[in-house]
């Protein structure tokens, strides 16, 4: 795990800059005995930014990277002359990331599309020059506005996985073996729990040129809503899935209470993952007979199902046909 590239949680201190100080300067001139004030602006305070970069999808580039400044603002100077604004930062992160307050809990922010950009921490106004504060009363101001802070905290970034279909079911039930078989995806896969501890990405190629993003999500446990067994940080990939794909063995002591488990988990960590359109796919296949198959039919969840096996490429082209629609409906 702590050689992973991929990583999903990071935090942050930021800091905007702050504004630059406006100038009290009057102006002096040969032959003008007594100049005005010609004091400029001060300069805005760098803002901190959120930028969406669709090629990234792991937050690793911020693990080692916890502070990040923005520029203060210059301050002004003679002849209305304004300070120069503080350069901007921008941080690059995938699609699917959400920028939290550490201490609230808050949310600051979410990136969901390519190049969308929003403020994060915004820079501190520049103080206004003595120009501005002349009157008819007071016609030589010999004072100016300092610049305004800028703002520091404490940011957590969160990414939840974008997908077209999240991949949920118990360790060890075949998820990224289906993953490698109809994507080009190249999973860890071996024969023991919790192989997958992170998220993997593949896209299934279907007629006419036409493709779906599918994510195999680690496998969640009674109780993962509670933490167990890093539940949290798996549950919060499934949030970002336009569907649900439930993958359940065909040699489980009970399918449809597993997956009953299984939507509880779900329920109990957001109830609006219920509303989510559901297949069930009963996996190992190859290991029934017609009428084995028939009989387990009958007490499966009211929810569109198939039978496959990845292993023997049973009811592959199936499954495919059945997710594209219902991703259609």
């Amino acid at each position: 795990m702590a050689s992973s590239n991929f990583v999903d949680y990071v935090k942050i201190y930021c800091r905007s800059g702050n504004g630059g100080k406006g100038s009290s300067h009057l102006h002096r001139e040969k032959f003008v005995a007594q100049g005005g004030p010609d004091g400029g602006d001060g300069g805005r305070g760098g803002h901190v930014y959120l930028k969406g970069n669709s090629q990234l999808w792991t937050l690793i580039h911020l693990k080692y990277k916890k502070h990040v400044f923005a520029e203060d603002g210059g301050a002004g100077s003679s002849c209305r002359s304004s300070g120069s604004d503080g350069e901007d930062v921008t941080i690059e992160v995938p699609l699917g990331t959400i920028a939290r307050n550490v201490e609230t809990g808050e949310i600051l922010c979410e990136i969901t599309e390519h190049d969308e950009v929003k403020i994060l921490k915004k820079g501190g106004r520049g103080g206004l020059g003595n120009w501005n504060f002349r009157t008819a009363v007071n016609q030589t101001p010999r004072f100016s506005q300092p610049g305004e802070e800028g703002s520091e905290e404490w940011i957590v970034l969160e990414l939840k996985i974008l997908a077209d279909v999240g991949l949920v079911g118990f360790p060890n039930a075949g998820k990224s073996t289906l993953l490698s078989v109809i994507t080009s995806a190249k999973p860890k896969i071996a024969d023991y729990a919790f192989t997958t501890l992170e998220p993997n990405l593949g896209i299934v190629e279907y007629h006419d040129f036409k493709s779906f993003v599918i994510a195999d999500i680690p496998g969640i446990i009674e109780g993962a809503h509670e933490g167990k067994g890093l539940g949290l940080r798996f549950l919060r990939h499934i949030e970002r899935n336009s569907m649900l794909l439930f993958l359940i063995p065909a040699d489980s002591k009970n399918i449809k209470e597993e997956y009953e488990v299984l939507l509880n988990e779900l329920e109990m960590f957001n109830p609006e993952l219920l509303d989510k359109r559901r297949v069930l796919a009963i996996s190992k296949c190859d290991m029934l007979d017609a009428e084995l198959t028939e009989a387990i039919a009958v007490d499966l969840p009211k929810i569109p199902h198939i039978f496959i096996s990845s292993l023997a490429s049973v009811g592959l082209k199936e499954l495919k046909d059945l997710l594209w629609t219902e991703l259609n409906k």
